[in-house]
């Protein structure tokens, strides 16, 4: 074990960083790739002597980097004694020998990270920064406030793709400038507005969520700005609306594609005069906040064909904000499974330790039409089935194919040899849907919209339309 020198800080002892590997230059690198940053190293050449290592030093310690590969200690086993002794230390796991068994009980321990070899000294410069970036909101934050940033997690994965959205949160967190996410939906576009709040200077004022496809557009109207005593019938009492309740802090428009053009305008109007005027009254209440704006639309498509507003999208469009689909990441599926399984085993105080080679393979060769969203449903859901310690298949909702049994499976042939009834069959898989959506949102219709990626009335028309009633549903659609 070799203790190295780090860059002196003038304010405070700088954080202290144990890397465990047994290849001298992976050592050489990252303790003068980490220096560089400022960081104090210890290192350590294998197993018995990183956990050695790690005792004698463990108050002075803030994150580790262990290979996976080592004498004298499984990696595995290290990592857990880790996490069993410090559960609070990070630890960032880095390996040649990358497997799906290996990401998935990394993750499921409680790795920080999982991160391939060979890679760019970028990664680890941006996951170290981003782990003590999280410590330090967390340490300057009143107690109110550690309880919902440690509630909300980062989003997770080594791609390119949503390596880059993990750099852009970080820089543009600190400014005041309206941002766009677009994507599909599942994809994160909440947890990447959460996480560009908690890094603003606004991170102690609210955050406030308004889906905009969960209310028709006179209700919109209502939630978003206010209303005062007697403006309609039901209005008993002044409200104050969605802008003045996130004051100081950061407004979430949701969907926001699914807005009326006529509400679009008074949205227009705010931006611009960052004043609110409730419904039924004619005094303007000046408002101080962050629009982050969302949808799973493609904008320019919406504005070409005049659904949405070209000058307010220009209003919102200052910081564009693109996240990926999980199909354009795949890589990153191990990763997220390991998270997902030790998430739901926990809450549900289960012992699910592995996936079987067919669930694995099932999970790799899915499309992923509902995104990470519905790698989380999926996994959750066969956490709550599962009666052993492995999942030993994976059952997908997918349309046709994958309703007929497990994904992959492609012995049946799409369509029988005496044929099938369509509609009857699209609106038994759409049925299907619905009532799986119902079930994991405890019938909530706005939820289970969201996870269909579908506007309210719609989906409150479909579940009318093929009459699904099923007692898990508690809203009543008359």
């Amino acid at each position: 074990m070799s203790e190295t020198a780090s860059r002196p800080h003038a304010s405070a002892l700088p954080p202290t960083i144990l890397i465990a590997d047994d290849e001298p230059s992976m050592r050489d690198l990252l303790s003068l790739l980490l220096e560089t940053e400022g960081y104090s190293v210890l290192t350590a050449a294998d197993g018995r002597e990183a956990l050695r290592t790690f005792r004698e030093h463990r108050r002075r310690i803030q994150l580790i980097i262990q290979d996976l590969k080592m004498p004298h200690m499984d990696g595995v086993a290290l990592l857990g004694h880790f996490k069993e002794e410090s559960p609070e230390i990070p630890v960032v796991v880095i390996t040649a020998f990358s497997t799906w068994d290996s990401a998935v009980e990394a993750m499921r321990l409680g790795a920080y990270d999982y991160i391939r070899k060979p890679f760019d000294t970028d990664l680890i410069r941006q996951t170290v920064h981003r782990i003590f970036e999280r410590r330090t909101l967390l340490e300057t934050s009143p107690e109110s406030l550690r309880r919902e940033i440690a509630a909300h997690e980062d989003m997770i994965g080594n791609h390119p793709k949503i390596q880059e959205v993990m750099r852009m949160v970080r820089l543009i967190a600190p400014t005041d400038s309206t941002v766009l996410i677009q994507g599909e939906s599942g994809t994160g576009k909440e947890l990447a507005a959460r996480a560009i709040h908690f890094r603003s200077l606004r991170k102690t004022q609210p955050f406030v969520s308004v889906n905009c496809s969960a209310f028709t557009e006179s209700l919109l109207e209502s939630e978003l700005f206010g209303h005062v005593r007697g403006a309609f019938t039901g209005a008993v009492d002044d409200k104050q609306g969605f802008f003045r309740a996130a004051s100081g802090g950061t407004l979430f428009l949701d969907e926001i594609a699914d807005m009326s053009l006529t509400t679009q305008v008074k949205i227009l109007r705010v931006l611009e005069e960052r004043k609110v005027c409730p419904v039924g009254s004619t005094g303007l209440h000046p408002v101080d906040v962050r629009i982050i704006a969302a949808t799973n639309k493609d904008m320019e498509k919406e504005v070409r064909e005049r659904r949405f507003r070209e000058d307010l999208y220009y209003r919102l469009n200052v910081i564009p904000l693109r996240l990926p689909p999980l199909r354009e990441r795949k890589d990153d599926i191990p990763l997220l499974t390991g998270f997902f399984l030790a998430k739901h085993s926990r809450q549900m105080d289960k012992s699910i330790t592995a996936l079987s080679d067919e669930a694995r393979a099932a999970l790799s060769q899915y499309n992923w039409p509902g995104n990470v969203r519905e790698l989380e449903n999926i996994i959750q859901r066969h956490v709550a089935l599962s009666e052993g310690s492995t999942i030993d298949s994976i059952q997908m909702l997918s349309p046709i194919a994958g309703a007929r049994g497990s994904v992959g499976d492609a012995s049946q042939p799409l369509i029988p040899s005496d044929g099938i009834r369509l509609e009857e069959e699209l609106a038994a898989y759409e049925k299907r849907y619905l009532r799986e959506a119902l079930k994991m949102t405890d019938g909530n219709l706005t939820n289970a919209a969201k996870l269909l990626g579908m506007s309210y009335r719609s989906i409150r028309y479909r579940v009318k339309k093929l009459k699904v009633k099923e007692r898990e549903m508690e809203l009543d659609l008359a």
